[in-house]
């Protein structure tokens, strides 16, 4: 594999053969993998960055894109209940299966929102405090990912932050061991190599920001996650 540069490789979970059965089992196992790998850590600690003049019982809202199982909202839930901030809470998802897979895997009480939608085709009324999103960025094509970062300057009242996967060998590889220890679905075994070939490296953000003519900040975090952040 080449991780010079990104790949254009399609992920099986994207595709049209994969059942329903399949589809929940493996964002099952993806929430799993963001837990081991803690993938919520950066958004989490932005968020936190993003708030610290709030006061308890403060309002805010937060739509997460490309939501999946709802795993990165339900952690947003606790950490603004500990908080005490009074957080209203949104995820879109492309495809319906996810909205259904996050319902069922979110707690009645906790008051979490999914849709089902392009984000593209979406504008939020009012606009959200903060647009967030995790482990999305990297199924985006450049030109759509430049769409994207000029969507979020358009709608995030306040700031937007994007999580991601660093592309580099040691994850790339690492993650088959990890994977096939922890008896993940083979479609999420498979689909973690090429999501690590699809995603980014330090320069890829530099050139797409120039590109989209958004200034915002890139931080590398713990375990080879590339984020990218903005507030406004």
């Amino acid at each position: 594999m080449d991780l010079s540069r990104r790949s254009t490789q399609a992920e099986l979970m994207d595709g049209e053969t994969v059942t329903a059965d399949e589809y929940a089992r493996c964002l099952h196992d993806l929430a799993a993998v963001n837990r081991v790998t803690l993938t919520h850590r950066p958004t989490l600690r932005w968020l936190a960055r993003a708030t610290r003049a709030l006061p308890r019982g403060a309002h805010l809202c937060v739509l997460d894109v490309g939501c999946g199982e709802g795993d990165l909202l339900r952690a947003v839930r606790r950490w603004a209940d500990r908080r005490g901030l009074q957080a209203s809470l949104e995820g879109i998802d492309l495809n319906p299966r996810s909205a259904v897979a996050a319902a069922a895997a979110t707690p009645p009480g906790a008051a979490i929102a999914y849709r089902t939608g392009n984000v593209f085709d979406y504008a939020p009324d009012p606009s959200p405090d903060f647009v967030v999103s995790s482990q999305f960025a990297h199924h985006l094509t450049d030109p759509e990912l430049l769409h994207f970062l000029r969507w979020l300057e358009r709608h995030a009242a306040r700031g937007w932050f994007i999580a991601d996967l660093h592309r580099h060998a040691l994850p790339y590889w690492g993650f088959r061991v990890l994977a096939r220890a922890a008896g993940w679905h083979r479609i999420v075994r498979l689909d973690g190599t090429v999501s690590i070939a699809r995603s980014f490296r330090k320069p890829d953000w530099t050139r797409l920001l120039q590109q989209a003519g958004v200034a915002a900040e890139t931080r590398w975090h713990v375990p080879f996650r590339l984020c990218v952040g903005r507030l406004k």
